[in-house]
């Protein structure tokens, strides 16, 4: 099911699918809320000020994703001083190191996230859970 939104961003008009999107970060002091267009790296960049209808439609839609999929392929963790919202169905590789961090890169993104299980058990769980539940596999 299509989200589609429109708004102004850099001079520009764009009108995305939320729903191709797959993961969003959140900065909880400046309260910047950012996503990377589909099939780019380039990251669309808003907060409540200067995007104020575009970024309470984009929390509208993570609220409703979020809670419609709470034992799906979405989690949210927090890493890196952010709230990330991901869709773990839209990543394509997992990486367990020999320390037992686990690692991936978000997509349509040049940033991966590495959790640890001692820095982040819930998330570190979620991640391995759905690995072990899609893949059949285990990490570990």
């Amino acid at each position: 099911m299509a989200y589609w939104i429109k708004f102004a961003y850099d001079k520009n008009t764009y009108i995305i699918d939320l729903e191709t999107v797959g993961a969003f970060s959140s900065e909880l002091e400046n309260k910047r809320l950012t996503f990377w267009l589909p099939n780019s790296n380039q990251p669309i960049i808003l907060n409540p000020l200067g995007h104020s209808d575009a970024y309470k439609q984009v929390l509208d839609y993570l609220k409703k994703t979020l809670d419609r999929n709470s034992k799906g392929s979405w989690i949210k963790i927090n890493y890196d001083r952010k709230e990330f919202a991901i869709d773990l169905s839209r990543i394509s590789s997992f990486v367990c190191e020999p320390n037992g961090r686990l690692s991936f890169w978000l997509p349509d993104s040049a940033n991966n996230i590495i959790i640890t299980r001692q820095a982040n058990a819930d998330a570190y769980q979620k991640v391995h859970d759905y690995i072990k539940n899609t893949t059949g596999q285990s990490l570990l």
